[in-house]
């Protein structure tokens, strides 16, 4: 990879996330007839909050200051092993695909070690709410996964994303359309999106991700704000790349056509949220086992 692949690679990660929130943000207030704030309003917050003071319990320990720094760092490096351009991506070997899964899972345990930490009732129960539902969303994404590893015979993101991927598209285009499905349904859960969580609640018992992160102030706050939003880049990366077979020749046009797509995807989220409301928690398991039968349904039209 050339110095330009690799500040591609390094660079849209690290600052483009927040804007997608701001999409979102965006979307959802031109659905309801207000104007909303601005697209860069994200970046204006994470800017007021690391300036803020820090306010921890006398309970806490380390747990409760590296579940933010753990989270952002592993979703950082998960979103290094998805292709941004022509040239594959900056990490990539054989398994990565497994790597990405587990590097999203690392920081997922560390905070919830971190909601245990400070030993609030409240937090632990949204701690069991995300390791519930996790279980249920891991299934369905490795599906997903799956199909791409049936269709082009590798175990690498680069490869899987590459420029095979339109023959792929021609090969098992009903599979690859139903894992994409899936995958969709597997980012709303892991990123907290409606209909499975709303990001902007803080006072209701049916929290999940938000009532982990209450007891979290100013810098370590702004770490699990960024680290979200560049986990949603991770996923939403995965996502457009796969669903988007074009013949990409140079780095210029790899992150043009992923930039694209990852704001319209911010967009339809928006949608998404503007016209659904939050499932009841009883509803939130049939849902995600549906999106793990539709993935496995798709690595069961390769194998038949």
């Amino acid at each position: 990879m050339s110095f330009v692949d690799v500040a591609a690679a390094l660079l849209v990660p690290a600052l483009f996330p927040p804007l997608m929130l701001g999409v979102i943000t965006r979307t959802k207030a031109r659905l309801s007839g207000r104007r909303g704030a601005p697209l860069l309003q994200p970046y204006f917050d994470l800017a007021r909050l690391l300036r803020k003071g820090i306010v921890r319990s006398r309970t806490t320990t380390w747990v409760f200051f590296a579940g933010p720094v753990v989270g952002l760092v592993t979703a950082f490096l998960a979103a290094l092993v998805v292709p941004l351009g022509a040239r594959g991506s900056l990490v990539e070997f054989s398994g990565d695909l497994i790597a990405f899964a587990y590097l999203l899972a690392l920081g997922r345990f560390f905070t919830i070690a971190a909601a245990l930490d400070t030993g609030s009732a409240f937090e632990g129960m949204g701690a069991a709410r995300e390791a519930a539902f996790s279980c249920l969303a891991e299934p369905a994404a490795f599906f997903a996964l799956l199909v791409l590893v049936k269709l082009s015979g590798s175990f690498s993101l680069a490869e899987m994303l590459g420029p095979g991927l339109p023959g792929l598209w021609t090969l098992g285009s009903p599979s690859l359309g139903l894992a994409a499905v899936s995958l969709f349904v597997v980012l709303l859960a892991e990123n907290c999106r409606i209909p499975f969580d709303d990001p902007n609640t803080h006072l209701e018992l049916t929290m999940i991700h938000e009532v982990m992160v209450l007891d979290h102030s100013g810098p370590p706050l702004a770490l699990i704000l960024y680290g979200s939003a560049v986990k949603l880049f991770a996923y939403g990366l995965l996502l457009v790349r796969m669903v988007t077979p074009f013949e990409l020749e140079t780095t210029a046009e790899g992150v043009a056509v992923s930039v694209a797509g990852l704001l319209l995807l911010s967009i339809l989220i928006g949608v998404v949220e503007s016209v659904m409301a939050r499932l009841r928690l009883l509803r939130v398991p049939s849902l995600l086992v549906g999106a793990g039968l539709l993935s496995a349904f798709g690595v069961m039209l390769l194998v038949g």
